[in-house]
């Protein structure tokens, strides 16, 4: 197995995309609810002139000015964007990120995206025992493919909360595309120490020792996986590729078995019968995702 075949197998090599927290907590407020649903239906100019309206009544309210930031962002109106976000700055104090890491998100929606790295690291900067400045430009990062730039910032923030698993599957996912195989799986093991429910770091753990032709040991984790998931085809999928390594051929008809019942890619399902057979000795796992629910 190659390298691209078992990133093929990874949750997530596709990017991890940064939602800014507190917006979701504030729905009850009905207006925010209403400028969300006049966002929503094309109305933006009505949406920011009721937030506007009432931040003149209340300067200091965070998610309104969160929400309007956002609005203006997303039409294209930076300069107002980043007057939202010295407005939230002042409301917020001088050592909060949420501000920075807000007007990093507008920078990203207008594909700015130097400037929008530039923004998360000055939120990692006034908020040093903060992880979220160095977490959310590290994931960021991993996104655009820039994995030199990601591996510096999630190992800050790791360096800042150690128990984030998410994280540590992320870095892990980092060292794994750039080839570095040793910090790849110190990187799952950790995110097992900080979890040891982490799915994605067993998967992860999976895919390494895939790489170096460990397959027993891959096999272990996918059946970790498959006590955690019991639900998902692509965990069975996952097992009956190892099986089939190992020449364990019924135990991999088994899974394949239990992969079709519970609604696998018929094309991969095909491609392993035929690696069973002897009549494809590489098939392309590319259809598998191991942790996606079906």
């Amino acid at each position: 197995m190659n390298r691209a075949q078992a990133v093929a197998l990874l949750l997530i090599v596709a990017p991890v995309l940064f939602v800014a927290p507190g917006l979701i907590a504030c729905a009850e407020q009905s207006v925010v609810q209403d400028a969300v649903m006049l966002s929503r239906a094309g109305e933006d100019g009505k949406a920011i002139a009721l937030l506007q309206g009432y931040l003149q009544r209340h300067p200091s309210a965070i998610s309104e000015r969160r929400l309007l930031l956002r609005i203006h962002a997303q039409g294209g109106n930076l300069q107002a964007a980043q007057a939202d976000a010295v407005d939230l700055a002042r409301t917020l104090g001088d050592q909060s990120p949420v501000p920075w890491l807000e007007l990093g998100y507008a920078l990203e929606l207008t594909h700015r995206y130097d400037e929008a790295l530039q923004m998360y690291d000055k939120a990692a900067a006034v908020a040093p025992r903060d992880p979220a400045g160095p977490r959310v430009g590290g994931m960021r990062a991993a996104h655009w493919g820039e994995m030199g730039w990601a591996a510096d910032r999630l190992t800050e923030a790791l360096r800042r909360d150690s128990r984030a698993a998410d994280v540590w599957h992320a870095l892990g996912v980092v060292e794994l595309t750039r080839g570095n195989l040793d910090q790849a799986q110190r990187a799952y093991e950790s995110g097992l120490v900080a979890d040891p429910a982490s799915a994605e770091n067993h998967l992860g753990l999976a895919s390494v020792a895939a790489l170096q032709g460990k397959y027993a040991q891959a096999l272990q984790h996918y059946d970790a996986i498959a006590a955690l998931r019991p639900h998902l085809a692509s965990v069975q999928l996952g097992r009956s590729w190892m099986l089939i390594q190992l020449g364990r051929a019924e135990e991999a008809r088994r899974a394949l078995a239990a992969a079709q019942a519970l609604g696998a890619d018929p094309r991969v399902v095909r491609a392993q019968l035929n690696a069973l057979q002897g009549g494809l000795s590489n098939p392309s796992p590319n259809a598998q995702k191991p942790l996606e629910n079906r």
